[in-house]
């Protein structure tokens, strides 16, 4: 893996955050934010609010446009984000998990820790110069994000399903060809 641990978890979880504004919209309600919470194993305050799945919606632009920006633009654009939160970074440990960063405090609304977690994580991929890890869905109907952390850069699509359906007009292409 090119990243550590808490980089690659928290490029996982922006991208995640991004591709629910996708159609079908897959956090529309606060059960919906509660999973997404679990599932990318934040910690610290949630609300669980209509207020703060609002405020976690209104983040996808925002994130979308750092995750796919160039280098240069990115590092614009996190300095941005990072200006206006507060930002005070500390090492921690959580059961089952080794030393990490934090770069908020744990009772931060949600949407701030997501803003901070995911500009810190970019601050990796800028300096590694990685932004070819993220990138639109290849899938011609879709505009899904991508993360690909193989060592062989060979991720194209978004999802299981984007894959399939490509996977199957090839297939259909081959055979009537």
């Amino acid at each position: 893996m090119p990243f550590a641990h808490d980089t690659a978890a928290e490029l996982r979880a922006a991208v995640a955050l991004v591709n629910t504004a996708e159609p079908p919209e897959t956090l529309g309600t606060v059960a919906a934010l509660d999973d997404f919470f679990r599932e990318h194993g934040y910690t610290g305050r949630h609300d669980g609010t209509a207020g703060e799945l609002a405020q976690v919606r209104a983040l996808r632009p925002r994130l979308r446009a750092l995750l796919l920006a160039g280098r240069d633009e990115a590092a614009g654009l996190v300095n941005e984000l990072l200006a206006g939160v507060p930002v005070r970074p500390r090492l921690v440990r959580h059961p089952g998990e080794d030393w990490h960063v934090h770069a908020t405090s744990d009772d931060a609304p949600l949407a701030t820790r997501v803003v901070v977690e995911t500009a810190m994580a970019m601050i990796d991929v800028i300096r590694d110069d990685e932004h070819s890890r993220l990138a639109v869905c290849a899938d011609t109907g879709c505009q899904g994000l991508v993360l690909d952390l193989s060592r062989n850069r060979s991720r194209r699509y978004c999802s299981t399903a984007c894959t399939n359906r490509n996977a199957q007009a090839a297939l259909r292409a081959r055979r009537s060809g």
